[in-house]
């Protein structure tokens, strides 16, 4: 007997519904599994027939063939092991294949019939949805996770493989009472308070320049820099970024979490991932680690900095190399791998934070203390290369802190949640002006965005073409300036960008100029 069972997959950060044909017959007893499956999948044939045995069903000596289509796409994951059972029984005549329709069925299978979570239910929910399906069948692990996307599909978690025969097996008036489906309430989650209540803005002393910087950056999602010598703040101002932006929308939420869904990151228990991401690799991460990749491409540390702040602390630290993948996602917000598998392209859209000392001891230039060569200043500088340095809209310095200021208390100080009003007011007014476009914030307008929304008055020109000139700036440098001014502007509130706007945005490229002219 034939049948046909609804089930998901993920390819790359994308997932695609599959048909799990089932075809049970008369004929020398054999368990063939066909459409390209990988080693995983292969391994299915075990676990299911282990699980049913376990799970107090004999299957009868029978030739068993499944098929999985799209047979040209190749199948990866475990996702396949329930509706393979569940397919099985179908074709045995134990359960109603016409109780399935519209119903899509996802998860592993333990051997001793316990259902067990997935990486991307997730995307493959949202895709079912897409597709007309109106339930779904998942592991109780992961029924929060599926269950986000609202009514458009009845959500049903199952702990092992009788619980789900015991359901499908029911008369369907008595299946919400048997197994009452998932419901989450995401208004609730995001009222939730923030993870990273511990950490303030008010708890730095001192270095108004930065903390001004840093709102600067917040505000209109540029990159940063901050340069200075050890126990200046740099680390410390970088993990309070977070506190100062904006919270993420519902729209965005979903985007993060697929990400994470789809890396098996999400925690446990945890439907949506409600705060900014905030990514600090160690400097001895791999280019597959950062960028995503390995043989079942996987999104890398920089996806999963997707709306988020990816900070590398001692950024010269880090190889070459690796800095130089950073080029295309921080100008494309994308990252494209190509792998014998496929082309797999994942989201990139994040707020590069880099902190480093200006030499290896960390006291250049001040002489007194720095005992490195200039040829070791030199060679420690090139780390980070000039397409990046480019790329980074504000370069500033962290100067050491004076003794008054990091002796002074810190009630005086402004809180994360009045610098946050700020950013988030700016952040309003770039809404409404890009409302029409794909440009999202000030940072990602092109050339042509800007000379659309940056009108400069005869004087703001002639201050551009001095400084463009005497700084040696090339063509990308200029347009970061004017995206800058324009961030400082709305920031302020004023819808023209004035000379005092360009003046501050130029001193945020002063230190680049110092240290790599």
């Amino acid at each position: 007997m034939f049948s046909t069972i609804k089930a998901g997959a993920i390819n790359g950060i994308h997932s695609y519904l599959m048909q799990v044909e089932v075809d049970v017959s008369n004929g020398l007893p054999a368990f063939n599994m066909v459409g390209l499956p990988s080693t995983e999948v292969r391994e299915a044939q075990e676990r299911v027939k282990v699980a049913l045995k376990n799970s107090g069903i004999k299957i009868p000596a029978s030739r068993i063939t499944i098929n999985f289509s799209p047979a040209d796409v190749r199948k990866e994951g475990v996702s396949v092991d329930l509706p393979v059972a569940i397919g099985i029984l179908c074709s045995l005549g134990e359960i109603d294949e016409s109780k399935l329709k519209d119903t899509l069925i996802i998860g592993q299978l333990g051997l001793d019939g316990e259902v067990k979570g997935i990486k991307g239910v997730l995307p493959i929910v949202k895709t079912a949805i897409d597709n007309g399906c109106k339930a779904c069948i998942l592991p109780k692990d992961n029924e929060k996770e599926g269950a986000v996307l609202g009514s458009s599909i009845k959500v049903i978690g199952v702990s092992s493989l009788t619980e789900c025969i015991t359901y499908l097996s029911s008369k369907d008036s008595e299946k919400d009472r048997l197994i009452p489906p998932t419901v989450v309430n995401v208004d609730e989650l995001f009222q939730k308070e923030s993870d990273r209540s511990d950490v303030d803005f008010a708890d730095i002393n001192g270095q108004s320049a930065l903390k001004r910087a840093m709102e600067v950056a917040a505000a209109g999602f540029h990159h940063i820099l901050m340069v200075g010598p050890p126990g200046s703040g740099k680390s410390m101002i970088a993990k309070r970024l977070p506190t100062i932006l904006p919270p993420l929308s519902k729209e965005e939420s979903l985007e993060v979490s697929t990400i994470y869904s789809v890396a098996g990151l999400l925690p446990a228990g945890k439907a949506l991932i409600t705060e900014r991401p905030f990514q600090s690799p160690h400097h001895s991460i791999t280019t597959s680690a950062l960028a995503g990749g390995g043989r079942v491409p996987q999104p890398g540390v920089i996806s999963l900095a997707h709306r988020g702040v990816l900070f590398l602390d001692e950024i010269a630290e880090f190889s070459r190399t690796t800095l130089d993948l950073l080029r295309q996602p921080l100008e494309d917000q994308e990252v494209h791998i190509s792998r014998a598998g496929g082309n797999f392209t994942y989201p990139a859209s994040f707020m590069l934070v880099g902190a480093m000392n200006p030499c290896p001891c960390g006291y250049y230039p001040d002489r007194g203390r720095c005992k490195c060569s200039q040829k070791d200043i030199a060679h420690y500088l090139s780390h980070i290369s000039g397409p990046i340095l480019d790329r980074i809209d504000i370069c500033i310095e962290a100067p050491k802190i004076d003794f008054a200021e990091l002796s002074t208390g810190n009630s005086a100080n402004e809180k994360s949640s009045t610098i946050r009003e700020r950013v988030i007011r700016a952040r309003d007014i770039q809404k409404e002006r890009f409302k029409s476009t794909n440009v999202r914030f000030n940072s990602d307008m092109s050339p042509i965005d800007i000379a659309r929304y940056c009108k400069l008055g005869f004087k703001e020109q002639r201050m551009l073409e001095k400084l463009y000139r005497q700084l040696g700036l090339s063509a990308r440098s200029y347009h970061r300036i004017i995206k800058l001014a324009r961030t400082i502007a709305d920031l302020e509130g004023s819808d023209q960008i004035k000379d005092v706007h360009i003046a501050e945005a130029a001193c945020y490229k002063m230190a680049d100029q110092k240290y790599w002219s």
